[in-house]
């Protein structure tokens, strides 16, 4: 299983990786996306290359 991290500091909220996996990453009340879990059949490293900023850490 992989774990998905993200860096709070990068993040400039762009809701990216909300619209493509809705079911491992929301929209935090600070305006950062957070990760809510890690199973859930989205391919987890596409998601984090599209991050325009890096902000997706996946290690599997």
């Amino acid at each position: 299983m992989a774990k998905v991290t993200i860096d709070e500091n990068a993040c400039v909220g762009c809701g990216l990786c909300v619209n493509n996996c809705p079911h491992c990453f929301e929209m935090a009340d600070n305006g950062v996306a957070k990760v809510i879990g890690s199973e859930c059949g989205c391919n987890l490293h596409e998601v984090a290359s599209q991050c325009p900023v890096n902000a997706i850490i996946v290690e599997d």
